[in-house]
């Protein structure tokens, strides 16, 4: 139990989350990324999500990747839709910066007796949307919105009440296409104040920005849509 958790998410080592969305993921573009990540110590792990997943067959999704992978997959979840045993694990987010009550517990109770049935490894991971300078997919779907940026205590008392729920993970989110990452004063804030590992993504285009948000505390980043324009990029993060 907690086998994904442990090897994944409690390493001391900083390393990458490689979300894949499986709409915008062609063949070609998986035949270019997925060997690279296979040859790149710093990736830990695949994230396999979307806001809205318009395409069918995300069971053959999954197992694509696993065959070219050797990383861990971890679903990525928007909706109890994305679901598939073909996963290794899946993140149990809650989206406690927003107060949407089917992002708070009403897809999770759906997701439940599939995810027993299924025997995954279910990750409880607090959600938290900050303010990224732009209307993203996440914060439309979801109906929420995102935290001021320049709010770090609002972002903190979140992750706090997560903590004390007993949550196992915090990812502070830009959400897809973000123009900003989440700020440094934000990462460290939240770093200072809750001993859980911490996940930030959105807006991580560059070595440099994944370099700031390690450097401000964060356990893992993750990337996605530069990833997605340019797959050589692996090798300069």
């Amino acid at each position: 139990m907690w086998t994904i958790y442990r090897s994944v998410f409690s390493e001391a080592d900083r390393g990458l989350l490689v979300l894949l969305d499986p709409d915008r993921s062609d063949e070609e573009h998986l035949n270019r990324l997925l060997p690279r990540l296979n040859d790149s110590p710093r990736v830990r792990a695949v994230l396999v999500g979307t806001s809205i997943l318009m395409s069918p067959g995300l069971d053959t999704f999954v197992e694509r990747v696993k065959n070219k992978c050797r990383k861990p997959v971890i679903l990525f979840p928007g909706s109890v839709v994305q679901l598939t045993p073909k996963a290794d694990a899946l993140l149990y987010l809650v989206m406690v910066s927003g107060r949407n009550p089917e992002l708070l517990i009403g897809e999770h109770v759906k997701a439940a007796p599939l995810i027993r049935h299924y025997g995954m490894e279910a990750i409880a991971t607090a959600y938290i949307l900050v303010e990224s300078g732009a209307y993203t997919a996440v914060e439309y779907v979801s109906f929420t919105r995102p935290i001021p940026r320049n709010k770090p205590e609002i972002v903190v008392a979140h992750a706090l009440a997560a903590y004390y729920m007993g949550m196992k993970a915090v990812y502070l989110e830009g959400g897809s296409g973000a123009r900003e990452p989440v700020p440094a004063q934000v990462i460290r804030a939240v770093r200072e104040a809750v001993p859980l590992p911490l996940i930030v993504g959105g807006g991580l285009r560059t070595r440099e920005q994944v370099e700031t948000a390690f450097q401000a505390g964060a356990n893992l980043a993750v990337v996605g849509t530069a990833l997605e324009e340019d797959p050589d990029l692996l090798e300069l993060l």
